[in-house]
């Protein structure tokens, strides 16, 4: 009995084996990712589809008026200093208050933070930092901090490091031509002034008042730098810090990633800005930067991800894993997280040949029929509309591609919106911004995507 029992567990055995593997093949979840978070730049697939319908409006970048109770006290106890611009924090709870002192370069601003209801909290700039580009100035998308580019201020020769902080602040409040004051006092010059001459200043020597106004707590020394770099500062407007330390770089676009953990930005040396500039105004256009992408922690550690040079602006994938910037008709995906990043290109060129020469066709027939749009945009929404299946366009060989020369709407990338984790737009269009906006161009403004998708796994 034992012996036909052993032997029938001997048959039976490969069989259990074999419906258990089974069972935990499909049970497993080996063949994709829970979400492209987990896929390495490397080890995606793509696919490209021309002339899509324009990304959904981002509702949130918008241009917001100023605040009307920060302008109310710039009007009233401020009249020294002109208000330029407000940053409402995302939760509504603060706002950062963008100005100039009468005297001040035009390109150059200092920095307040205040509560909603107009009441000044605290000052963020000390009077030897210059703030630049202040259309640049974004808060992270939690309202924890606020980010924005300065450097010394024009007529300051010393960068202030922690051994030569205090000296640096009596040279500035006996060498400013302004007689401003220095790290210790109010910032409000205006103020300031009233009080040394006033005409009861007989009575200086009296005790102060039993109950004295209260004061705003003052900006501290922060390292400053004779070019531009990335600054930080928390809600309140205290602990302000740069997060890049690069003498010589200047950083000129930067914006956080959705989990306000990280920033990347474009920076350039100081002579590539120059000659870049240099060439504008021979060719009286307005001047567009030109940098190298890099990425900004908040702790300070930065990763530069390309040698490359672009004046397209990058951005995030919503979920904070990656970064996209785009090479004239290039684009690469770099990961932000991880120990071992891995970074991807996609050259579009062969994809942009074909689309753009069916995209000169089919406007060469509707120019011949009469019914072109003189619009551009509309040209581009009658070939695709929004209920159209995409064009797809699969990589070709070199022989069989067009001539770029013939193709008028072949035109390099200009910007790119990443919407979902595995969607990409891409625009592409010819823009020439000149000094006398007359004579500037737009033309050819198309919409194209890249859908995500993991690499199969092989097994």
């Amino acid at each position: 009995m034992f012996k036909r029992n052993f032997v029938r567990f001997l048959l039976l055995t490969p069989l259990l084996v074999t419906f258990g593997c089974q069972r935990n093949i499909f049970e497993t979840p080996t063949v994709a990712p829970a979400s492209l978070r987990d896929v390495p730049a490397l080890k995606l697939n793509f696919r490209f589809e021309t002339d899509v319908p324009a990304p959904p409006v981002n509702e949130t970048v918008q241009t917001e008026e100023r605040n009307a109770a920060v302008q109310a006290d710039f009007d009233q106890n401020r009249t020294q200093e002109l208000l330029d611009k407000t940053v409402s924090s995302p939760d509504k709870q603060k706002v950062l208050a963008i100005y100039h002192r009468v005297g001040d370069l035009p390109s150059e601003f200092r920095l307040d933070m205040y509560a909603a209801d107009g009441k000044l909290l605290r000052k963020i700039t000390h009077d030897g930092m210059a703030v630049h580009f202040q259309d640049t100035i974004v808060w992270s998308p939690d309202s924890s901090a606020v980010a924005f580019v300065a450097m010394v201020r024009s007529g300051q020769t010393n960068s202030a490091t922690p051994e030569n902080a205090s000296n640096q602040t009596a040279n500035q409040a006996n060498s400013s031509p302004n007689n401003e004051a220095n790290v210790g006092t109010d910032a409000n010059s205006n103020t300031q002034n009233t009080n040394n001459t006033d005409a009861n200043a007989e009575n200086a020597n009296v005790n102060p008042p039993a109950t004295p106004t209260p004061q705003v707590e003052q900006p501290k020394m922060v390292l400053t730098f004779r070019t531009e770099q990335i600054y930080i500062c928390d809600s309140n407007g205290g602990d302000v810090k740069p997060i890049t330390q690069n003498e010589g770089l200047i950083y000129f676009y930067y914006i956080w990633s959705p989990d306000s953990s990280a920033l990347v930005a474009l920076a350039a040396t100081y002579q590539e800005w120059n000659y870049l500039q240099y060439q504008a105004e021979g060719k009286t256009e307005q001047f567009t930067p030109m940098g190298r992408p890099r990425l900004v922690e908040k702790n300070g550690r930065e990763r530069r991800l390309d040698d490359n040079l672009t004046s397209v602006q990058p951005v995030w994938s919503p979920d904070s894993a990656k970064v996209a910037v785009a090479f004239e008709r290039q684009v690469r995906i770099y990961d932000a997280i991880g120990d071992a990043p891995t970074q991807a290109a996609i050259p579009l060129r062969n994809q942009l040949l074909v689309s753009s020469q069916a995209f000169d066709e089919e406007l060469q027939r509707k120019e011949q029929g009469g019914e072109v749009n003189s619009n551009i945009n509309a040209q581009t929404s009658t070939i695709t509309n929004a209920n159209q299946t995409p064009n797809q366009t699969p990589n070709l060989p070199a022989g069989t591609l067009p001539d770029e020369n013939t193709l008028v709407s072949f035109n390099p990338i200009i910007k790119l919106e990443w919407t979902e984790d595995k969607m990409l737009y891409v625009q592409t269009g010819y823009i020439k911004l000149m000094k006398n906006e007359a004579d500037s161009a737009r033309s050819y403004l198309r919409w194209h995507r890249l859908i995500f998708s993991p690499q199969a796994v092989a097994r």
